[in-house]
């Protein structure tokens, strides 16, 4: 599994990004996409998870009613739209992808991870 992550970029503090994650095959195996974030000095944190298969969603409680994850499963395609954008929202995204093992929360439950595309939010 190959992961494609893209959308990154320099907004201003309460704009809006949108970011994508491609799948390089299907998800008929898989359970789960999701968004983990690091930013410089900071561990790695769960941003935002969505079942494939009824589409059911995680947030962490820093981004709930700012971000949106959805997936179009016809292209193995993750979004996360994220709006209300804020300076701590500033770090390095990676979208990963899990099976049917482990919590949605913990980046441990993730064995397929993309390369990270960096965001930038300026106040």
């Amino acid at each position: 599994v190959q992961l494609q992550a893209s959308g990154g970029g320099l907004v201003q503090a309460g704009g809006s990004l949108r970011l994508s994650c491609a799948a390089s095959s299907g998800t008929f195996s898989m359970d789960a996409m999701a968004w983990f974030r690091q930013a410089p000095g900071k561990e790695r944190e769960f941003v935002a998870a969505i079942t494939w298969s009824g589409g059911t969603t995680y947030y962490a409680d820093s981004v709930k009613g700012r971000f949106t994850i959805s997936r179009d499963n016809a292209k193995n395609t993750v979004y996360l739209q994220m709006n209300s954008l804020k300076p701590e929202d500033a770090a390095v995204y990676y979208c990963a992808e899990k099976n049917y093992i482990g919590g949605y929360y913990s980046g441990d439950s993730y064995p397929y991870w993309g390369q990270g595309t960096q965001v930038t939010v300026s106040s």
